[in-house]
């Protein structure tokens, strides 16, 4: 299938739900359309790991000192939970930025092994965001996984063979050398995946970088080093990074206060908080709370 075909199939399903020119849709487990009819501001977020394909338009993200930016009939992949900011960069009404976003499934990866094992795919050194060209088989298997949403009785049967199937393809793309050392569990690469998700569950609380690298079997220089690798930043910026965005994540929704959402998120001291969050994010706290209180 080209591109353009899978651009007019995912339309067709956007469209399925009238009401809005722009929208997130979710018509499969792991499946993500997003549509977006105009440019948009750098946003903060946190990528979890993916595969984003372009369907039209074209998108920026950064990652550190890496900028990456990618549009119709190319794919990023992103392996492990990294803080990003990205942008889309080219969109309009008439023909708006159109992803689809498929989540990866360490498990399912993990799962291959026996049937991938030590192979290897000519590319570029591994990193955990990395975009090229998207493969036609790939393509196919994408648009397969897409289809499937119009039969639920189908989906039901086809859409963990077919999950199984795009897991491979990615494995085997060219931008999927970092996913083909996550198939080790001893590699650095799984190393660093695990210490991210401690670091995930305990961001609120305070981290013991020695105890990370003990964890991951490495040394601490190494840790640094493979870590700073994988995320560009070092664990405790990591770990800043996790409360600031889950605090704007919490006056934005739940209207709580500056003070409060400080504390909640693990910060000891407000001023610090109200300082670091202005400098990641353009503007003071209070400026993102859906409900602003006084004395916040």
């Amino acid at each position: 299938m080209k591109v353009h075909e899978l651009a007019a199939l995912a339309t067709t399903i956007i469209d399925r739900e009238p009401g809005r020119g722009e929208r997130a849709l979710q018509p499969l487990p792991g499946l993500l359309l997003l549509r977006v009819g105009q440019p948009t501001p750098l946003v903060a977020a946190l990528y979890e790991p993916v595969v984003c394909l372009i369907l039209q338009g074209r998108k920026e993200t950064m990652l550190g000192d890496q900028t990456v930016g990618f549009g119709p009939g190319e794919s990023l992949v992103v392996s492990h939970d990294v803080p990003v900011v990205s942008r889309v960069t080219q969109a309009s009404p008439a023909s708006p930025y159109l992803a689809l976003i498929f989540t990866l499934d360490l498990a399912v990866l993990r799962g291959l092994y026996e049937e991938v094992g030590e192979a290897r795919v000519q590319g570029a050194e591994p990193r955990s965001l990395h975009v090229a060209q998207t493969d036609p088989r790939l393509l196919d298997s994408l648009a397969r996984y897409l289809a499937v949403t119009s039969d639920p009785v189908e989906a039901k049967v086809m859409v963990p063979m077919l999950q199984r199937e795009i897991h491979f393809r990615l494995l085997m793309a060219p931008h999927g050398a970092m996913l083909r050392k996550l198939l080790r569990h001893d590699s650095h690469a799984s190393g660093i995946a695990r210490a991210i998700a401690r670091i995930r569950r305990d961001f609120k609380g305070s981290i013991s970088v020695p105890e990370l690298a003990r964890e991951t079997g490495m040394s601490p220089s190494s840790f640094h080093k493979h870590f700073k690798t994988i995320t560009s930043t070092t664990p405790l910026q990591y770990q800043k990074e996790l409360r600031l965005l889950e605090a704007r994540r919490l006056l934005s929704t739940e209207g709580q206060s500056v003070s409060r959402v400080a504390f909640e998120v693990g910060y000891e001291s407000p001023n610090q908080f109200s300082r670091e969050y202005t400098r990641k994010f353009g503007g003071p706290p209070r400026r993102d709370m859906a409900t602003p209180r006084a004395g916040a």
